[in-house]
């Protein structure tokens, strides 16, 4: 190796020559590096930042729960300076960098509302993803509000991440954000709160003039809530923004009994029925039609797939 290069392959745990933190491997690593995480409980919070394009973090066992990478800011916990997270800070890894893909391990964001009843603001995000043309492979996501936040950089800029045979748990707006994400063959676990309505799952902020948003496909959703008290989705304005059009397909995808017949809401004054959802060829006893469960045409059934969806300018085709 030249002198002043930096090593492609990198690990993190134990051993000789391997980083004791993940943040310590990335900060190390070139773009397009892989950093192979042993088996074991990372905890601390991780930023994947935009220079590091290309990188590739990895399990060692192929098994997402052996790795796990946890930490448990809320929106509301107090940093040193007296100031409080907020929801994007809260996340447990924010990951920037385009062409980021993560295998076969676990990210999670642990806050406890119960051990924390001081905490009100208690939004708290596993991943904060932003980066275009991101995959995430075989990975858990764990938490409760806000669990993965799907976005982009900024409203001008758009991201397409693909989440194939991922495990994704939370109870409200756990699924949010702008990006351009498809969740393909994921088992989505909806948590009961003991309450009704016990949560939403999806809360997409889609810019008007993207027609992609979430799509849900192949998957399975399922919970112990009780029947009838699960959305699938309500529309988020950040800020009020009238230009964030929520686009959410669900299709299908196996849907437990806890979801609500009517299984869309409003949000923040905003009315579901101005946005975009629909679904498709869902199956299980949360599944039906009626006025208040759009569905896809079949003209719309043929063009609302992974592919489509991930596609943009450059033909990506990660599915």
């Amino acid at each position: 190796m030249e002198a002043g290069a930096r090593q492609a392959e990198l690990v993190v745990g134990r051993g000789p020559g391997a980083h004791r933190t993940v943040q310590s491997a990335i900060d190390a690593a070139p773009a397009f590096g892989t950093i192979t995480l042993q088996r074991g409980r990372y905890r601390e919070v991780v930023k994947v930042p935009a220079a590091k394009r290309g990188l590739t973090l990895r399990g060692a066992t192929g098994r997402a729960s052996d790795v796990v990478i946890d930490f448990d800011n809320a929106s509301g916990t107090k940093k040193p300076d007296g100031t409080t997270h907020g929801t994007t800070g809260s996340a447990t890894a924010t990951i920037e960098a385009a062409d980021f893909t993560a295998r076969d391990l676990t990210f999670s964001n642990s806050f406890d509302r119960a051990e924390h009843p001081e905490i009100t603001a208690t939004q708290a995000v596993a991943v904060k993803a932003t980066g275009d043309r991101q995959l995430y492979d075989r990975v858990t996501f764990l938490g409760h509000q806000d669990t993965l936040y799907a976005d982009s950089p900024n409203t001008a800029t758009r991201a397409r991440q693909y989440y194939r045979d991922c495990a994704i748990s939370g109870d409200v707006d756990f699924l949010f954000g702008r990006a351009t994400a498809v969740f393909d063959r994921a088992t989505i676990t909806a948590l009961s709160r003991n309450s009704d309505p016990n949560g939403y799952i999806t809360a997409a902020s889609t810019r008007r003039d993207n027609e992609f948003g979430f799509l849900i496909t192949n998957s399975t959703i399922r919970s112990d809530a009780a029947r009838g008290t699960y959305y699938l989705g309500r529309p988020w304005h950040p800020g009020g923004d009238v230009d964030a059009i929520a686009q959410v397909v669900v299709r299908d995808t196996r849907l437990p009994a806890a979801v609500k017949s009517a299984p869309w809401t409003d949000m923040s004054g905003f009315s579901w029925r101005d946005a975009r959802f629909a679904e498709h060829r869902n199956t299980g006893p949360g599944a039906g039609t009626g006025q208040d469960r759009p569905q896809l045409t079949p003209e719309q059934a043929e063009r609302y797939t992974a592919r489509a969806y991930l596609a943009g300018d450059d033909g990506w085709n990660p599915a």
